[in-house]
């Protein structure tokens, strides 16, 4: 499962994203209208920040915007820059590789093979996800914010 606070941060890219080339927005704004706690939502969006894909604007009509198109933020930067792997095993994980402390042969281990595959298969959706296609499925599944 993803956390929840990766969850809020895609939540909080996809509202900046419908709001792309406008001002910036507070933080007030976007943690009302996506039900995220304000103060969980400012450590978020300044680890984005630091990582380069928020822009942050101080004092009157400051806020936070996206520093690149939402067609360049894909779901698998998201996920690893808040929760760090994505692999679901440490001896499949490409960026934070571990062996598994229990494994003796690695290279003959069925369930690392299996979930190389999963992680593979996992990857290829995460990585082609961006958070403009995200929010174009919400358009698609008839999504509404006065829902």
């Amino acid at each position: 499962m993803i956390s929840k606070k990766t969850k809020y941060a895609i939540k909080a890219l996809m509202v900046l994203g419908r709001n792309y080339g406008k001002e910036p927005m507070q933080i007030v704004k976007i943690a009302e209208e996506e039900g995220i706690p304000k103060k969980f939502l400012e450590q978020i969006l300044l680890e984005m920040r630091n990582a380069g894909i928020l822009y942050s604007k101080k004092g009157a009509g400051g806020g936070y915007s996206l520093n690149k198109a939402p067609e360049d933020i894909f779901l698998s930067q998201v996920m690893r820059l808040i929760d760090g792997p994505i692999a679901l095993l440490p001896c499949v994980s490409l960026n934070f590789y571990r062996s598994c402390d229990e494994c003796t042969e690695e290279h003959a281990c069925g369930i690392r093979d299996t979930f190389v595959d999963v992680r593979n298969a996992m990857l290829q959706i995460l990585n082609d996800t961006s958070i403009a296609s995200l929010i174009n499925k919400e358009k698609e599944l008839g999504f509404s914010l006065d829902n």
